[in-house]
């Protein structure tokens, strides 16, 4: 039997399991599991036809595939995650959590933004081919929402599902009056110590999906700064990434960065006991963890400085191709050394952004960063900024 014709018949039989379960409670669907006879399957045997699944459908979109396999039931699940690795080693994005994990460490991944300008919505793809732009897979989606002090970018798994209170939400990047300063917010602790951030916008996520004591949480893992320009030079923009969940260590060689395993919304234990309340502080504590305190401090990312080409007559990045139009957006980040000599690993690019369309922007990044924390840090490239161009 062949892997397809092993996945059509797994995907058939789920199909049935799922019209049966929604016919009437005449049989629960641990029973129907039961009776699968794949939830039966031997663990060698199952082990080597998931391995091999998961080895043939390397590219979106035939990688769905392997999601369909965590799907079939309990144990199918378990072993297709512990045979999946993260993006840092394979440079694959899979499953969900994907997004918050670090990419690879060896090339970047190669993705793009489209912006809706008329509803001010920001979707995020993968690259599917060495193409400018394709029909990508989507993986995440951002709004921009205007406050009287203050500018918030929602940003969710759901392509249409925009709100604070979702189960698709997993953070937001949050704005002062100026657009020279922002704050990148994971709605999940991405260490344990993380500390949550007190605001107006802490409530409770979505009850009927998600266990009561978990918040929507604000736990600060970046802070952006954009340099004034006053006196209107002209120039790029210059900024400054602070990176408050990464170790400044894990650009080195051996470094390592933190890695979100899953989506903690079932893990209440993992979370701080916190009441559900709204406060009057807008208060925005830095996180006081493990993190703090290591040796090295925290990752500080820096824009590349671009050089003056005199025939163009413009400020000039090697994008390898990857961007074809001249933009104040456009920017690469390199590792600052900020508590020593510079070292190869202070050239190597983290994050590319840049401008190919009206609409249309390419987003590379790597190790030790997320798509989650490069898409927010790009958004803030979007916003309008006072004083700074």
């Amino acid at each position: 039997m062949s892997i397809r014709s092993i996945l059509q018949d797994m995907k058939f039989s789920r199909s049935q399991r799922v019209v049966q379960d929604s016919s009437g409670p005449t049989e629960s669907v641990g029973e129907s599991l039961k009776q699968s006879c794949w939830a039966q399957m031997p663990q060698e045997l199952l082990r080597e036809v998931l391995v091999r699944i998961e080895a043939s459908e390397a590219a979106w979109p035939p990688r769905k595939s392997v999601v369909a396999c965590a799907g079939v039931c309990r144990s199918w699940r378990h072993l297709t995650k512990e045979i999946v690795k993260a993006p840092e080693l394979t440079g694959k994005l899979t499953f969900p959590i994907s997004v918050k994990q670090p990419g690879p460490r060896d090339d970047l991944l190669r993705c793009f933004i489209k912006r809706n300008r008329s509803s001010q919505t920001y979707y995020l793809y993968l690259g599917l081919t060495h193409a400018l732009t394709d029909e990508g897979k989507f993986l995440l989606a951002a709004r921009k929402y205007k406050r009287a002090t203050c500018t918030d970018y929602i940003v969710s798994l759901h392509a249409d599902d925009m709100s604070k209170g979702s189960s698709n939400y997993i953070g937001k990047l949050r704005s002062n009056f100026l657009g020279t300063k922002f704050t990148i917010f994971d709605g999940q602790p991405t260490h344990a110590g993380a500390k949550i951030t007190k605001s107006r916008s802490t409530r409770p996520v979505n009850l009927k999906q998600v266990s009561p004591r978990v918040p929507a949480g604000n736990y600060p893992v970046a802070h952006i700064q954009y340099e004034l320009n006053m006196l209107g030079s002209r120039g790029p923009r210059r900024m400054q990434c602070t990176m408050d969940a990464i170790p400044a260590t894990s650009v080195e060689p051996g470094g390592v960065a933190p890695t979100q395993a899953d989506f903690s919304y079932s893990n209440a234990e993992f979370l701080p006991s916190l009441p559900f309340f709204r406060s009057k502080s807008n208060h925005l504590e830095r996180i006081s963890g493990p993190l703090a305190s290591q040796k090295g401090g925290v990752l500080v990312l820096r824009n590349k400085s671009p050089r003056w080409h005199e025939q163009l007559q413009c400020w000039c990045l090697n994008f390898h191709g990857r961007v074809t139009v001249a933009s104040v957006k456009n920017f690469q980040l390199v590792a600052s050394p900020e508590n020593g000599p510079a070292g190869p690993e202070h050239e190597k690019i983290i994050l590319q952004f840049g401008k190919v369309g009206k609409d249309l922007f390419t987003m590379d990044y790597g190790y030790p960063i997320s798509a989650f924390q490069a898409f927010s840090i790009c958004l803030s490239s979007f916003d309008t900024k006072i004083a700074c161009e």
